[in-house]
């Protein structure tokens, strides 16, 4: 069993949050040797760490020798570097296998001292593939919350009266920021935040994920795509849907109705075992079959403007994006993955039409963990 080493905090550092499931801005470390996990931090979040009962055993810094390096005036970031050099050699710890964000100045030291470094973020990705009863339980909840923003942002836009060719509620326009506000109090209401989401309309619509600006128009497509995330757990939901206020152009709407069934095709396909490559193959033949173009009919080193120009969906959890892909390149599916499968068409002038559900990958094929209906018209 090989030795692991991360080195970072919980925020900002997937691999790291789900060894030590909890909030922590500071720098620590986590080591594994010979199959037990040895969290080494600062006493100021001991009690904290302990409490999460979890199997590893818990170092502080002091254990380290923390009060005699920082009295002999060595500057703190040198201070933490010195400290993880010293849990590796307490340990035992000789050659270890690394994330690709390893921090470049903890492993120069590391290899001062005669460490082996191997870089194997596949091993990292694999860890967290299939996600624990913690991991889940937040990225249903991220999913309910972003049910009631997609919710509250259908209501807005049912409201929303013509007046002189434009589009109001309650004298007020109905704008791409006005969207966002109700989204973002459904969040905060359900334990959840995000940093940024998609709120676009006519033609922002067809330009990949532009976070939209603007007043809306009526017949004009409304692209929400939300991926919030959960304060518990640190995981996140995607889901998207496409609405238009009023009467959708034909081209809109064919659009529309293509990527539903493309997005049932897909879930269709979802089992361990299947690899994102084929699903989003099929997705590609059927697109291709009525005359979409995808990235895959695209003559090499052109850009795709129009058709399906992206992945189908992605992995999710303590990343928005992570594995497995769908697309291009992928991964064979396991059960306990958690998938974003988002087939779209757009033209760029026009706009676009995406939909976008949760899947989790189950013993024998996937549960839908996405709850919220499919229709385009908002009347």
């Amino acid at each position: 069993m090989p030795d692991l080493l991360i080195v970072g905090d919980t925020v900002r550092v997937p691999e790291l949050r789900h060894e030590v499931p909890l909030g922590l801005g500071d720098p620590l470390a986590f080591l594994e040797h010979e199959g037990v996990g040895h969290v080494v931090v600062a006493s100021l979040e001991l009690d904290r760490v302990r409490g999460l009962g979890l199997a590893h055993e818990v170092h502080p810094f002091e254990e380290l020798g923390y009060d005699e390096l920082v009295t002999g005036g060595l500057d703190i970031d040198l201070v933490l570097r010195e400290l993880v050099a010293r849990a590796c050699e307490q340990l035992g710890v000789r050659r270890a296998f690394v994330p690709a964000g390893f921090p470049l100045a903890y492993a120069e030291r590391l290899c001062e001292a005669g460490a082996e470094l191997v870089v194997d973020q596949p091993l990292f990705d694999a860890r967290r593939r299939a996600k624990n009863a913690a991991e889940l339980a937040g990225i249903r909840r991220a999913q309910r919350a972003a049910e009631a923003g997609m919710g509250a942002a259908v209501e807005l836009l049912r409201r929303a009266s013509r007046r002189n060719g434009d589009l109001s509620v309650g004298g007020e326009p109905l704008t791409c920021e006005l969207v966002k506000q109700y989204v973002e109090r459904e969040f905060a209401r359900h334990g959840c935040a995000a940093d940024e989401f998609v709120v676009s309309h006519g033609p922002q619509s067809a330009i990949g994920h532009e976070m939209g600006s603007g007043p809306i128009a009526p017949g004009e497509a409304v692209v929400i795509d939300l991926w919030p995330r959960d304060r518990e757990s640190a995981c996140y939901a995607d889901m998207t849907r496409t609405f238009v206020v009023g009467e959708p152009p034909p081209e809109l709407r064919e659009y529309h109705r293509l990527s539903r069934d493309a997005l049932d095709l897909a879930i269709a396909m979802i089992r361990p075992g299947v690899n994102g490559r084929a699903v989003y193959a099929a997705v590609c033949d059927h697109f291709e079959a009525h005359g979409q173009p995808t990235g895959r009919s695209k003559p090499p080193g052109e850009v795709l403007r129009d058709g399906f120009f992206h992945g189908l969906g992605h992995g999710i959890g303590l990343e928005v994006h992570e594995r497995p892909g769908l697309s291009r390149y992928g991964d064979e599916l396991v059960a306990g993955d958690v998938l974003a499968i988002e087939p779209g068409l757009y033209r760029h002038g026009l706009g676009g039409a995406r939909l976008e559900d949760l899947v989790l990958v189950t013993a024998n094929g996937c549960e839908v963990l996405t709850d919220f209906p499919y229709d385009l018209e908002v009347q």
